[in-house]
């Protein structure tokens, strides 16, 4: 038996109607016909008057749909504890709620606290993004970095770049860090073009053309252009986290 038919049932064995469950609980009929036919559950405060108004406790209004669900059992510390809150009072029950959620809420600031101490730590990919040249795609090669006062907070993963297209602002060897933050136009990005990795600033235009451009403009060959259609592979892997450089004209 569920628990709105636990509640109908306890209701009924006290000869008392929905409208006067109703009146007790400070809640309309309708909130109580659907409390028993299951359409909602009361809330918390609403919960501790009905316990009160019943004469009767969470163990009986929860006992076969919450233990047939998850197997719930009590210890015989834990069986104390619950037979000493039900002795208590609506206010005495109240207190322990307020004291409980406290305590829970400090332990969790303690428990961020330990985790804020420990240090960060991103995979720094060791297949380089090639800055003009082809390379391998992201797999399993990769080191731990741990992130220092030096990397960008944001920063998800790190990539080693080869290649000169993206000078001065990105040089051969260079770590860059990235995130998954989604690419505006004139952002650097990580990106997969049929199956090899390159370091570019992304462009799409009106028509729906996507430029991956090379900011070493001397390196203009190393450009990548999508034309809407034309069936080639591109991925984006993430945004590699520097300042804004300007588009080619």
């Amino acid at each position: 038996m569920g628990f709105g038919e636990q509640l109908r049932s306890r209701r009924e064995e006290l000869g008392m109607s929905r409208a006067e469950l109703a009146d007790r609980l400070g809640v309309s009929r309708s909130a109580v016909g659907n409390y028993e036919t299951g359409v909602s559950t009361p809330k918390e405060d609403v919960l501790l008057r009905l316990f009160d108004a019943l004469h009767t406790d969470p163990n009986y209004l929860y006992h076969d749909s919450f233990r047939a669900s998850s197997g719930f059992s009590c210890s015989n510390e834990e069986r104390s504890l619950l037979e000493k809150y039900r002795a208590l009072s609506l206010a005495g029950r109240q207190t322990v709620h307020t004291l409980v959620d406290s305590l829970v809420g400090w332990q969790t600031e303690l428990q961020g606290e330990r985790f804020a101490d420990e240090p960060r730590v991103i995979p720094l990919y060791r297949s380089p993004a090639a800055a003009g040249y082809a390379a391998p795609v992201f797999g399993e090669d990769f080191e731990p970095l741990t992130v220092t006062g030096a990397v960008p907070a944001g920063a998800e993963l790190a990539v080693r770049i080869q290649g000169d297209s993206m000078e001065p602002q990105i040089a051969d060897g260079d770590v860059v860090y990235v995130n998954h933050d989604p690419l505006s136009n004139g952002d650097v990005g990580i990106f997969c073009v049929d199956g090899d990795m390159l370091c570019k600033q992304y462009y799409k235009d009106p028509l729906g053309v996507v430029y991956l451009f090379s900011l070493n403009r001397r390196r203009a060959d190393a450009d990548v252009v999508f034309p809407r259609g034309s069936g080639r592979s591109l991925t984006c892997f993430g945004r590699v986290i520097m300042h804004a450089q300007p588009l080619p004209e």
